[in-house]
């Protein structure tokens, strides 16, 4: 077994794929031309994680279901970590200039700070601060 580390590679069908790329740009994940096309487009959120936006018709190719929306139904959070509080609010104000929702109210718990948004195409995503993490 290799020791690299393993990747988790997170594959979202969205409906504009123009419109999900400027999105996740403004929240400064780092554009992977390796796997960008006109049917998809890929992020660099860390060294382990890829980012996946499938146009709807190409991400039905790669399952034997109908897609939800995700502006109805949740299906799942994407969390994220990160570095302090004032990140948490920076990521998340990010998301919400570049036409994300905030879909509930931020959440202190004392030892974890978070805060959610939705993506343009209501993909649920968290980002947190846990005391004790470097930062």
């Amino acid at each position: 077994m290799s020791d690299a580390p393993q990747m988790i590679f997170v594959n979202l069908p969205v409906k504009d794929l123009e419109r999900s790329k400027t999105f996740f740009a403004a929240l400064g994940f780092t554009p992977n031309l390796t796997y960008t096309d006109d049917k998809a487009a890929s992020f660099n959120i860390s060294d382990t994680i890829m980012l996946m936006l499938l146009k709807e018709d190409f991400f039905a190719t790669f399952i034997n279901r109908p897609i939800g929306d995700a502006h109805k139904q949740a299906q799942v959070i994407l969390a994220l970590s990160s570095p302090s509080r004032a990140a948490v609010d920076a990521t998340v104000e990010k998301a919400k200039a570049a036409g994300g929702t905030e879909p509930t109210e931020a959440r202190d718990y004392g030892f974890m700070y978070q805060r959610s948004f939705a993506d343009p195409d209501g993909h649920l995503w968290e980002v947190a601060h846990m005391d004790g993490e470097p930062g």
